[in-house]
Order: structure tokens, then C-alpha cells, then sequence
């Protein structure tokens, strides 16, 4: 079984952005960016492209799944 795994708030801290302002950028709530970087969420494609569009990044920088052991 994979297990996804997010970088998002170290890239989101590294890129000088608040959750609001990421949240604002990709026309979502906050909370979704909240719940992102906890790992409670797993956004669509198409969220995870805006995010890393926004970020100036790749969505593999951002996510990545992982064999659970």
C-alpha cells in the first residue's frame, strides 16, 4: 500500500507565502491548505497543479507517495 506524503508547508514556507495568501493564489479556502499540509487532504490533480504552479514548483516536489512498510 502507498502512503502519500506532502512537503507542502516547507515548500510553502521556502516560497515566503502564508496559507491564506497560497489559499488566496489557487482559489481555495484556507482550511483546504491546512488540511493539505496535514495530510487529512489529498487534492485533485488539478488543485495539486495550481498549488505548484503557484509555488514556482513541480507537484513531485510538493507530493509523493511512499510504500508503507
Amino acid at each position: 500500500m502507498e502512503v502519500q506524503t506532502s512537503n507542502l508547508k516547507q515548500v510553502r514556507k521556502s516560497a515566503g507565502l502564508t496559507q491564506a495568501q497560497l489559499a488566496q493564489l489557487t482559489g481555495v479556502s484556507r482550511q483546504t491548505i491546512i488540511a493539505t499540509e496535514r495530510g487529512d487532504y489529498a487534492p485533485s490533480v488539478y488543485l495539486a497543479l495550481r498549488i505548484a504552479k503557484a509555488l514556482a514548483t513541480t507537484v513531485e516536489e510538493i507530493f509523493s507517495l511512499q510504500e508503507e512498510s
